[in-house]
């Protein structure tokens, strides 16, 4: 395994043997001894949090978190490197240079989500990674391999697309003709609709995890209530889903919705390169193909003009005789 090793990691291996050669500073132990003070005020204390730290077993802590989820304790987990590596088998070819990072990027954050053990799929996130996917792949060179890149993810972490695409259509089907306000009242939980019940279930679990997806399908359903939603009042508008309605901290929901706003605004200039790229091939080709035809013309021309002179070589050949 290879180990790059930055300044600052160097920094850091290092200074224990320079701090062999410094002379000790009294002042920075006696901070030390007091911060020790305050966690431990007696040698009860820290003989009591050592014997915690001994007696420690994974899953096995005295907390709701470790008895809802301790029996996950030791299941083995794919390392990013090993989905992605299984993500490349199943696609079976190379993706196109421009798009690597991002599809990177990608199936190594859907991987890290999904083998969390807080992580619940429901139909709002389900959503949020076909859009992601859609926003990524729209404009690939090659569409149906950019639609075998959606299907290899789904693969690569156990989903089945249909069930997505089904689920993500439900949520997209009942935000059209929806208002921000019914929005905001089915994530409090109000209503019948699938969003409230996903809202009531999010309610329900102390530790329901957010998740980036998430984030997106809920941007999806802004854009299909409010089309043409900028960044800034997307920011709002996740403060006030995510925030007063569901009762979540919309932070990470927040910085969610700026990064795909702004990765949006990349794709499109992309796009928009793309197609000058796509028109100048274009017309240098046709240049190409007008000069090609230009010089069969030229070459015609000096054929019938050079067999014309063979005949009235010919005929005046004839005469003579």
């Amino acid at each position: 395994m290879k180990i790059i090793a930055t300044a600052t990691s160097l920094a850091l291996l290092l200074a224990p043997s320079v701090v062999a050669f410094v002379p000790l500073n009294p002042v920075a132990f006696s901070g030390t001894d007091s911060s020790l003070n305050a966690l431990f005020p007696s040698d009860e204390d820290l003989i009591a949090s050592l014997d915690r730290q001994a007696e420690y077993q994974p899953g096995a802590a005295n907390t709701e978190f470790a008895r809802k989820y301790g029996h996950l304790q030791g299941r083995l987990v794919k390392t990013v490197g090993e989905a992605f590596e299984e993500f490349t088998a199943i696609l079976g070819r190379p993706i196109n240079a421009l798009y690597k990072g991002a599809v990177s990027d990608i199936v190594g954050t859907t991987h890290l989500i999904t083998v969390n053990a807080r992580f619940q799929r429901d139909p709002v996130w389900s959503l949020g990674l076909l859009t992601a996917m859609d926003l990524i792949t729209k404009n690939y060179p090659e569409p149906d391999v950019g639609q075998q890149i959606v299907s290899a993810l789904m693969k690569s972490i156990g989903m089945d697309e249909d069930e997505l695409r089904a689920e993500a259509k439900v949520v997209s089907d009942w935000a059209e003709g929806k208002t921000k306000e019914e929005v905001a009242a089915a994530l409090k939980g109000e209503g019948d609709s699938i969003v409230s019940a996903v809202a009531r279930d999010a309610k329900a679990d102390d530790f329901w995890m957010y998740s980036r997806f998430f984030g997106v399908g809920l941007i999806r359903v802004m854009e299909i209530v409010a089309p043409g939603t900028e960044k800034d009042d997307a920011y709002t508008v996740m403060e006030q889903w995510v925030g007063a309605s569901m009762g979540k901290s919309s932070f990470t929901a927040c910085s969610d919705s700026d990064l795909y706003f702004r990765t949006k605004a990349k794709l499109d200039i992309m796009e928009v390169m793309m197609k000058e790229v796509e028109i100048r091939e274009k017309k240098r080709m046709a240049e190409r193909l007008e000069a090609k035809a230009d010089a069969a013309i030229a070459q015609a021309e000096r054929d019938a003009q050079m067999e014309a002179e063979i005949v009235a070589e010919a005929e005046n050949l004839v005469e003579m005789r």
